[in-house]
């Protein structure tokens, strides 16, 4: 008969494995487990493949957390499927200033404050790309205050939701469908018939006699051109000679006109002294000039002394010539004298 299983030893058993796997959470978890940890939510638009529970949440390169959950929720009012994704934050990795950990919020009210102070300042998550050989992906915090924050509004197990912005690789398709969408509304066909009947017309203008003859005239002036060019290159250095020289001659021109000045100027400061004794001397003159000038016109008056003697002078001789008119014609009145008139 085989021994029955002693009870005792079983639960000994147990209890002892139950005891070493605590003590190697304990070890190997490093005391992760009795932390506090932030979870919040985020419904990205694109695509999660690639992105794993278990991916890194990054700030900056830094990584504070990773992803806790994925889950696919439908929403029956808009008929649409959403994928909140749960991110796990561990708050020892912020510290303040002093360099110490961030101290956890008390109450779920100031969790959600600081939450909506971060949003605030820019903070959106993003998918990046972990490695371009793997895909796969990870969550990045980052701040983006230009961006407008989109938050979905929808309630997954009340945790407080982070408003997300799309990839770059979404924005670059997105961007690419919008030119393709304007080059479709182009309207390429009149514009592939513009071009090939431009195209036509430039080859007959081409073909042309018209086109042809000026090509032989552009030639031919081409050809002038060069031989004007060989003519000046000949005939440009005599040319600056000649300018050199005429150069140098103006130069020993202006020399010796200006030392003609100077000898100009040292012979006309004797006679510029003299004129300048002259006609001070005549300014003299001109004003005894101006003072006899005044005499006569003071005597020459109508009611001057001068004026009267010339009148009687003048009615003597008229009496004189009266009286020599009267003789030539009456000789005998010097000897007779004047007869007497009855």
């Amino acid at each position: 008969m085989s021994k029955p299983v002693n009870p005792m030893a079983i639960g000994g058993f147990l209890i002892a494995g139950l005891a070493l796997l605590v003590v190697a959470l304990l070890a190997f978890g490093g005391g992760q487990l009795f932390k506090q940890k932030i979870r919040w939510v985020v419904f990205f638009d694109s695509s999660l493949n690639g992105l794993n529970v278990g991916a890194p949440v990054k700030v900056q390169g830094v990584q504070v957390g990773q992803v806790a959950d994925i889950v696919l929720q439908m929403d029956p009012a808009k008929n649409r499927l959403m994928k909140p994704v749960i991110l796990e934050i561990e708050p020892g990795h912020l510290v303040n200033p002093d360099g110490q950990a961030i101290r956890a919020a008390g109450s779920e009210k100031e969790r959600r404050a600081r939450l909506q102070r971060l949003i605030d300042a820019g903070m959106r998550a993003r998918l990046e790309i972990q490695s371009l050989l793997t895909g796969l992906l990870y969550v990045d915090l980052d701040f983006y205050p230009e961006r407008p924050a989109r938050l979905t509004g929808m309630n997954y197990a009340g945790l407080p939701e982070i408003p997300a912005v799309p990839t770059t690789t979404d924005e670059l398709k997105n961007t690419l469908e919008e030119v393709v969408r304007k080059i479709r509304k182009l309207p390429l066909d009149d514009i592939v018939n513009d071009l090939a009947a431009s195209t036509k017309d430039i080859r007959t203008l081409l073909d042309s006699e018209e086109t042809r003859q000026s090509w032989e005239a552009l030639s031919r002036s081409l050809m002038e051109s060069e031989k004007l060019l060989a003519d000046l290159n000949r005939q440009f250095p005599p040319l600056l000679a000649q300018v050199g020289s005429a150069i140098k001659d103006a130069g020993q021109t202006a020399r010796d006109t200006g030392v003609l000045v100077r000898d100009l100027r040292s012979e006309t400061k004797p006679v510029l002294a003299a004129a300048e004794k002259a006609l001070v001397k005549a300014t003299a003159v001109l004003e005894e000039a101006k003072g006899a000038a005044a005499n006569v016109a003071y005597t020459t008056a109508d009611d001057s002394t001068l004026q009267q003697s010339l009148r009687e002078l003048r009615n003597a001789a008229r009496s004189i010539r009266q009286l020599t008119d009267y003789l030539e014609r009456n000789p005998s009145a010097l000897i007779f004298g004047k007869p007497i008139e009855p």
